[in-house]
């Protein structure tokens, strides 16, 4: 793993991304997280896992702008299948994950925050599912994860408009299971997994997966529908209108093709 740090503090692990200063995801980085998950559920000394960033952002979500280049082409299409089967993987790790949210989860950045059982940010944190607002259908499993935490009202609204959630909004709606200062993001993640380490691990796993019970299938079928439509949107005008509207920071104008 190039570009994923493991470290280790008793019976809790930092799975940390860096590539920062913006950590994009793309197929290589999820897959690296995922190696990561299954390296540490295959040690039984590690009984929770806290997924952090190196950089100012946890995720600025990945890299649309390089999809673009590329036209919507059969190598595209096929790089997003591969991305969310890299997500499977990392969905069905075994460990509760505690996520460090600093800065900003975006798009692909917030569907990984959402893959957590929980999340830690602070004030200055921002997420954002802001496909819509890029021309693009929600990616890597949001339409399930989404509505599931924080209801299908505010999820449609939150897809619809894109709206970036600021940190003190997002714990109200539960996107955000703890707020702290941004220099205690960290620690207070590392906390809360040294909180579930004192439990029996063995019972902290089979309570997780009955909890957790059939949505692995649910997660993996919202890719399957989302990878169809995104397909379907890629090659259009509004998908490279919003892409070029984010990176020069204007207001898309979107034409309905």
């Amino acid at each position: 793993m190039s570009e994923v740090k493991i470290t280790r503090d008793g019976h809790v692990a930092t799975v940390e991304l860096q590539r920062g200063p913006n950590n994009f995801v793309d197929i290589k980085l999820i897959g690296e997280i995922a190696d990561a998950y299954d390296t540490l559920d295959a040690d039984p000394e590690i009984r929770a896992i806290v997924l952090a960033s190196d950089g100012k952002h946890f995720s600025a979500g990945a890299n649309l702008a390089e999809r673009v280049k590329d036209d919507g082409d059969s190598i595209t299409q096929e790089a997003t299948r591969h991305l969310y089967k890299e997500a499977h993987r990392l969905m069905s790790s075994r460990k509760p994950v505690v996520a460090a949210v600093q800065g900003a989860a975006v798009g692909a950045g917030i569907g990984l925050a959402l893959s957590a059982d929980f999340r830690v940010g602070s004030a200055d944190t921002r997420l954002s599912a802001n496909f819509c607002r890029q021309g693009y259908h929600p990616g890597f499993g949001t339409t399930y994860t989404l509505p599931r935490i924080v209801g299908e009202q505010k999820a449609a609204w939150l897809f619809y408009t894109g709206a970036r959630v600021p940190g003190d909004e997002a714990y109200d709606m539960g996107l955000l299971d703890w707020l702290v200062p941004s220099d205690q993001i960290r620690a207070k993640a590392q906390e809360v997994a040294a909180e579930i380490a004192i439990s029996a691990p063995l019972a902290v796993e089979f309570t997780r997966k009955t909890l957790r019970e059939g949505m692995i299938e649910a997660f993996r079928q919202a890719t399957y529908n989302e990878a169809f439509e995104q397909n379907l949107l890629r090659p259009t005008h509004d998908f490279k209108e919003g892409v070029n509207a984010m990176n020069e920071r204007r207001v898309p104008a979107f034409k309905g093709y």
